[in-house]
C-alpha cells in the first residue's frame, strides 16, 4: 500500500507483507531505504516519511536506468500496521488471468491502460524459476511447454530453470535483451512471444490490450509518458496524509 507497510517486519499485533507469497524472496532492497532514512533522519528528523522516501527511490532507480522522470506528490505519512492476508490476496499473480488482474487494478481506482503500462516495470528485475516453470514444462496440464512461448527462448529457460523443485528459487531476467536498462524492450519482447511470465504475455492475448503493446513497442516516448503519468497515478492510492490513522516513522521497519 502506500502507507509503507510493506517496510515493516512482523510484530506479536500483526503478520506483515515481507514474507507474504508475491513478497518472499521476492522483494529486495529493504536496506536500501533503511540507509536513506538514517541519513534523512540525521538531518531533518521526523519529517520526512518512509513511505515518501519509497516513492522518491522507486522514481530515482527508474530514472538512473535510463527511464522517465516525474514529479512524486509527497506528504504522506507511514502506516501502523500490515497484513499478510491482505498482500495475499490483493497482489496480482503471474498465474492469474488478465481479467482478474484487471479487476484488481480497477479496485484500486485504476483501470485496463493503467494494466499494460505499470506492467512495462518488467523491463527490469528477475522472476524465479517457479513464477514461469509451469510454461517450459507443462503448461496449463498439458504435459507440453506454452505454445505461444518462442523456441529458442524456451530452450534457453529449461536449460536455466530445469524441471526440479531445486530450480525453483533461480532467477531469470525479465527482460533478457536489456537487463539493466529501463526501455520498451518489455514490449517488444511480447510482441515476439519472448515474454516471460504468463501474465506479461497475456496482454498480447486480448485485443484491447494488444494494441496497447504494440504501439509501446514502437514508440518509447509514449511509453515513458504514460508510464510516468501513471506512476504518479498509483502513488495517491490509500495515502494517509493526516489524523491518528500514520506517522513519520523514526525506522522503517517498525512503528514508534
Amino acid at each position: 500500500g502506500c502507507e509503507g507497510s510493506i517496510l515493516l517486519d512482523d510484530t506479536k499485533s500483526f503478520k506483515g507483507e515481507k514474507n507474504a507469497v508475491p513478497n518472499r524472496n521476492s522483494v529486495r532492497g529493504y536496506d536500501v531505504i533503511e540507509n536513506i532514512k538514517a541519513e534523512v533522519e540525521k538531518s531533518c528528523p521526523s519529517i520526512v516519511s518512509c513511505v515518501d522516501i519509497l516513492a522518491l527511490a522507486a522514481r530515482e532507480a527508474v530514472v538512473l536506468s535510463g527511464g522517465p522522470f516525474w514529479e512524486v506528490p509527497l506528504g504522506r505519512l507511514d502506516g501502523l500496521t500490515a497484513s499478510a492476508k491482505s498482500a495475499n490476496e490483493q497482489l496480482p499473480s503471474p498465474f492469474e488471468p488478465l481479467e482478474n488482474i484487471t479487476s484488481k487494478f480497477v479496485s484500486k481506482g485504476l483501470d485496463l491502460k493503467d494494466v499494460v503500462v505499470l506492467s512495462g516495470a518488467h523491463t527490469i528485475g528477475f522472476a524465479q524459476c517457479f513464477t514461469f516453470k509451469r510454461r517450459l514444462f507443462n503448461f496449463k496440464g498439458s504435459g507440453k511447454p506454452d505454445p505461444t512461448l518462442d523456441s529458442s527462448v524456451l530452450s534457453s529457460l529449461r536449460n536455466s530453470c530445469p524441471n526440479t523443485d531445486k530450480s525453483n528459487t533461480k532467477l531469470a531476467p525479465l527482460d533478457s535483451q536489456t537487463i539493466n536498462s529501463f526501455d520498451n524492450m518489455y514490449y517488444k519482447n511480447l510482441v515476439n512471444n519472448t515474454g516471460l511470465l504468463e501474465s506479461d504475455q497475456a496482454l498480447v492475448g486480448d485485443p484491447k490490450t494488444a494494441s496497447m503493446v504494440k504501439d509501446y513497442s514502437v514508440d518509447p516516448n509514449l511509453f515513458a509518458r504514460d508510464f510516468a503519468a501513471s506512476m504518479v497515478k498509483i502513488s495517491r492510492i490509500g495515502v494517509i496524509s493526516s489524523g491518528g490513522g500514520g506517522q513519520v516513522r523514526k525506522k522503517c521497519s517498525s512503528v514508534n
